[in-house]
């Protein structure tokens, strides 16, 4: 097997709409990335043809860039699909994503998104994990899960998995907060009280805890960091928060060919949206930073006012595997993290797993109670 170091473009087939195809340079099949090879690889032949590092760094956008992008041709209104037409066959395949397969010969397609989006990707996470060690990953959870039923670990032989990236925004921020709020201290007072001991009343003493309250002010500074807000709302934010930590730091500018046989979900939340949303994950840190300002025992923080300078984004694509299995006539979803395996998803209980820990439980707790009379 070779590797062949060549210039995406002369690997790529392009149509005049501008999509992306990319032939193998020994059979002529498609081409697809190979996850943690850093390379295209043809899933027939096995030969490779590595890629060509892009002569640029990953870089924040002013926020103030939003204003000045033109409108984009976004056949791009929300649910509105779009016609790729397949170099290799010709046929055209509806989707609203940025890369897919032709739905009759399989050629992976990669749309250019500077015909199609307001924002394009800066930066991609690649995918780290193939299908084989997504599979074994997922066969560690399923292995894991103590009351799931015998069935879920047939999951990872019975089942096929998509990859798909999924767009993210992230945003830097310097933030300046002012603030208003009260610092609580404590002071203890002895108080005297009355308690029946062996059927006689006692006077006793306690000492009791109060809080002083002193009104407090001042300012605060945050620098925020990729603050990571999901660009879909075709997953739940909630679930692809378990996916976190994302290895960031190694995302890399972005290529159309690391996109080549995965689908790509084009963003529906806007960047103006997202910015929203991270400020909102900015407040409570904020609110933390305010508390340990005020100091002292307790701390009330009644208003702030935040200002937010240098504000910087950028969109990024993240690389999960898909998995949905049919159970008990229900559909459940899997998510793995491509690059760090991490694995996030729904799964059934078992009745009689769960039936029998507790019969169990009662059992154990009865031997321990008659253990105890006998002694």
């Amino acid at each position: 097997m070779s590797t062949q170091e060549q210039d995406p473009e002369s690997v790529s087939g392009r149509t005049d709409a501008g999509e992306r195809s990319y032939p193998c340079g020994a059979c002529g099949a498609t081409v697809e990335f190979s996850p943690g090879a850093g390379a295209l690889k043809c899933p027939y032949c096995g030969h490779e043809q590595a890629l060509t590092a892009v002569p640029r760094q990953v870089r924040e956008h002013a926020i103030e860039e939003l204003a000045t992008l033109p409108a984009k041709p976004r056949a791009t209104v929300s649910g509105a699909a779009r016609a790729f037409v397949c170099p290799g066959c010709g046929a055209r395949t509806e989707t609203d994503d940025l890369s897919a397969r032709c739905q009759f010969c399989a050629t992976s397609l990669v749309a250019d998104p500077e015909l199609t989006e307001r924002v394009v990707p800066e930066a991609v996470v690649p995918f780290g994990l193939d299908r084989g060690a997504a599979r074994d990953k997922l066969g560690e959870w399923t292995s894991s899960r103590w009351f799931a039923p015998n069935s879920l670990k047939k999951v990872t032989a019975a089942e096929t998995f998509k990859g798909s990236y999924l767009p993210h925004w992230t945003y830097d921020a310097a933030t300046t907060t002012h603030y208003e709020g009260q610092r609580g201290e404590y002071y203890y007072t002895t108080e005297t009280y009355t308690t029946t001991e062996n059927g006689q009343q006692v006077t006793k003493t306690r000492q009791v805890r109060h809080t002083r309250w002193h009104h407090a002010s001042g300012t605060v500074q945050r620098a925020f960091d990729d603050i990571l807000v999901a660009g879909t709302g075709h997953v739940a934010t909630e679930q692809l928060d378990k996916l976190t930590p994302w290895p960031l730091a190694e995302a890399q500018p972005y290529q159309a060919e690391y996109l080549a046989g995965f689908q790509t979900v084009r963003y529906d939340v806007e960047p103006e949206q997202g910015l929203d949303i991270a400020k909102q994950r900015m407040a409570p840190v904020i609110e933390s930073d305010c508390r340990a300002d005020i100091g002292g025992d307790e701390q009330r923080v009644t208003s702030t006012d935040t200002a937010y300078a240098d504000v910087t984004f950028k969109l990024l694509l993240l690389p999960v595997w898909f998995l949905t299995y049919l159970h008990a006539g229900k559909s459940w979803q899997v998510m793995v993290n491509a690059r760090t395996g991490e694995v996030i998803g729904e799964r059934p209980y078992s009745a009689a797993k769960i039936t029998a820990a507790i019969v169990a439980l009662v059992a154990v707790i009865a031997v321990i109670v008659a253990v105890v009379a006998l002694k």
